[in-house]
């Protein structure tokens, strides 16, 4: 039997360092880009939104007593990311789910490759394409020879695995008498890309098209809820879903938290942006390492790396993709709680 430790049942959060077995590991994985579960300032807003609304708030938004706090922060998160409206739900999945089943019906569906299962409406949806360049060339062609007039197309904003930002453009390539719906998962963007704006406002505007984005506010954002933005029109349609009624929202104490945040968060995100670059510049040239400007993954193809690192103390995202008997695709995921020091040590390592 290995003496190796096993990392899956951890007793303490997940930090720069994380110590098992009486060893310390230095972190480079998870989804906390900006580090805000170990932020001090962070969790100072998050104690007081404690003191102030409790623990967490068991009804659902059709009670006929409500918290304030929720409205607020809705307003606050459709300034901030420039949309019109915002819906706040308990989960980036139960926003996605929420969304898909009450506006597929609206149009033709037409899914982009990979699309993460909380945009599914049943089962794993399938493309003919693998690439989301050639699914975007084909899907204009498709649907500028369609009778069909109304489409709604599905997607993620970017693949963060094997880290790319998806171009959008193509949309101003569809025949403007169709009308199109374009719901987008911004999970891994929102508060990140886009100097922190995430994909909303990046993505095209044309009259034909209505965009939604979707997203977990979880991972940059730190806070355990989902978040859905869009037209005033869409997100009051989707205020009347039986998901969104019947649900309770997310604990009140984080989206306060939230709301005192937005300096701290530019803050995270200029050192994050650091580490990055520098990051970038000791891999530029290495073959076998594939990342993006400004993005805080790194993706390397030699299956062993996870290993040979481990030896060094040092941990990163390691697992078998698209399903369990896929290769194993290895990351390393910075974050803005990691220290000079810490990436220093990195490089050495590599």
């Amino acid at each position: 039997m290995s003496n190796q430790p096993t990392f899956n049942q951890l007793q303490g959060s997940l930090a720069p360092r994380i110590a098992v077995a009486g060893k310390s590991y230095l972190y480079f994985g998870g989804t906390a880009y900006l580090g805000i579960p170990k932020n001090e300032a962070f969790l100072h807003h998050y104690i007081k939104g404690l003191e102030n609304y409790g623990l967490n708030n068991g009804t659902s938004r059709n009670n006929n007593i409500q918290l304030g706090i929720y409205y607020e922060a809705e307003k606050h998160l459709a300034k901030k990311f420039g949309a019109e409206a915002a819906l706040v739900s308990s989960s980036g999945y139960l926003a996605a789910q929420l969304t898909v089943k009450n506006l597929s019906s609206w149009g033709r569906v037409c899914y982009a490759p990979a699309c993460h299962p909380a945009l599914w409406l049943a089962e794993e949806p399938q493309t003919a394409e693998t690439s989301f360049g050639a699914w975007a060339q084909t899907l204009v062609e498709t649907i500028n020879r369609s009778e069909q007039e109304r489409w709604v197309l599905i997607s993620n904003s970017m693949n963060n695995l094997f880290p790319e930002i998806y171009d959008f453009s193509f949309v101003a390539q569809i025949d403007p008498q169709k009308q199109v719906l374009l719901i987008v998962d911004d999970s891994h963007g929102l508060g990140l890309n886009n100097k922190g704006l995430g994909a909303f406002s990046a993505l095209p505007v044309a009259n034909h098209v209505e965009t939604v984005v979707v997203a977990s506010m979880a991972k940059a954002l730190g806070v355990d809820a989902g978040l859905v933005l869009g037209s005033e029109k869409v997100i009051a349609r989707l205020k009347q879903s039986n998901e969104f009624l019947g649900a309770s929202p997310p604990a009140a104490a984080g989206l306060f938290a939230l709301m005192q945040a937005d300096a701290l968060y530019a803050a995270e995100l200029d050192k994050l942006q650091v580490l990055a670059k520098r990051m970038a510049t000791a891999l530029a040239g290495k073959k076998g390492w594939h990342f993006i400007p400004d993005f805080p993954v790194f993706f390397c193809k030699n299956a062993d790396l996870s290993q040979r690192l481990l030896a060094k103390n040092i941990l990163i995202s390691s697992f078998p993709y698209p399903d369990k008997d896929g290769e194993i695709i290895n990351r390393i995921v910075l974050s803005s709680w990691h220290s000079e020091t810490d990436l220093k040590e990195l490089i050495t390592a590599l």
